[in-house]
């Protein structure tokens, strides 16, 4: 039985549990909280923050491979410890390049991919000239650490950027890029295994609230041309990585049909959770099948459509929202998933709700999620 280490104990951890059972695999966890949604699966935890690589090597010692659940953690000290017979997957030099968005957007450049202008922020810089090129209103983004919208800010004019690096004490930690007027949001999930082959999962399109994730639509309404070139860049990234795992890509397209990288997710993400109620293997089989050098399986849809929707938190609560779970599940082909979480507040992925469609209309999908959003915001 292979043992797998899962640096991070949040719902992506979790929802590799059933697909851990179905492959035979001990997940043993790396988190900082016993209450941490990834707890109630794990076969052994160790508890310590996820960049905490003493505990890393204790994870090491207790499994054949290491896995990430999210990217906050401390390469420099995992780097220390990586020559110990400690195998990695993704290994470490697959995301160096990744972590911080600067670097991250340089390394896609170099790849020839497509990408939003950008530069780096450097300490005490004059700007007015780069800033000129791209035109207000930009996107401020932190190079570390930013997710769902944290981290990320639209400047509409110089003035409100000078405000927003004021309440920073260091105007180096970010970087700013032209302010893409995109049509559409869209993501693809992607699996390499330790052989080399790259499988892609549907294009999906993604809808976003205030940087937020609010609905994926699988398969996402684009033309055939544009589904292959978004393929060839997930290709193209997954080899020149030389990952082993599971990434999420996220992109733009323009009205004129364009279309643009917007971030890397070097892990499982939160655009391919549809795949575990619509796809013959969901992503988090995927990855763990790759991690463990098993055959990839198959990322096809089994159904028409799906929408997936997530459930946010919209208030400070201890309530684990029971009656609004029920009404959800009474929905046709509706399938909830509950993270367990302990705290609701404003903007916190609590569960997310699968619903498989019939056929692929994107209007009937927006109508099944306002229906879902109803249920669960109320008014």
């Amino acid at each position: 039985m292979k043992r797998v280490g899962v640096i991070g104990g949040g719902q992506l951890a979790w929802m590799m549990g059933d697909a851990a059972k179905k492959l035979g695999v001990e997940l043993i966890v790396q988190t900082p909280s016993k209450n941490d949604p990834a707890v109630s699966i794990a076969q052994d935890i160790v508890l310590a923050n996820v960049d905490d690589a003493i505990a890393t090597a204790a994870l090491a010692a207790k499994t054949d491979v290491i896995t990430f659940e999210n990217e906050f953690v401390n390469l420099d000290a995992l780097s220390l410890i990586e020559h110990q017979d400690i195998c990695f997957r993704p290994r470490l030099a697959a995301l160096t390049p990744l972590l911080d968005k600067y670097h991250q957007r340089c390394y896609l450049r170099d790849l020839r991919l497509p990408v939003p202008q950008f530069f780096a922020l450097e300490q005490q810089e004059d700007i007015t000239s780069k800033i000129e090129k791209l035109g207000f209103p930009v996107v401020l983004k932190s190079r570390r650490h930013g997710y769902d919208g944290q981290g990320t800010f639209i400047i509409p004019d110089l003035a409100s950027l000078q405000q927003q690096l004021d309440l920073s004490l260091n105007q180096s930690l970010f970087l700013i890029e032209e302010f893409v007027p995109f049509e559409r949001e869209l993501a693809i999930i992607a699996a390499r295994s330790v052989e080399g082959k790259v499988v892609t999962y549907p294009v999906v399109e993604t809808q976003q609230e205030q940087q937020v994730c609010r609905r994926v639509i699988a398969p996402a309404d684009i033309t055939p041309n544009q589904a292959a070139e978004i393929e060839a860049i997930a290709h193209t990234l997954l080899n020149s990585l030389q990952v082993v795992g599971v990434f999420g890509i996220e992109l733009f397209l323009t009205a004129t049909g364009k279309v643009l990288v917007n971030e890397i997710a070097p892990r499982t993400h939160n655009s391919g959770h549809f795949s575990l109620d619509a796809c013959e293997t969901s992503q988090f089989e995927q990855h763990l099948r790759a991690v463990c050098g098993l055959p990839l399986g198959n990322p096809a849809l089994h159904c028409a459509s799906a929408i997936m929707v997530n459930l946010l938190g919209y208030e400070t609560s201890s309530s684990d929202y029971h009656s609004q779970r029920q009404k959800l599940a009474e929905i046709p082909q509706a399938f909830v998933h509950w993270y367990n979480k302990t705290e609701s507040r404003p903007g916190r992925k609590l569960g997310h709700v699968t619903v498989l469609l019939d056929h692929q209309n994107r209007e009937a999908a927006n109508t099944v999620a306002q229906n879902i959003e109803s249920i669960w915001y109320g008014n």
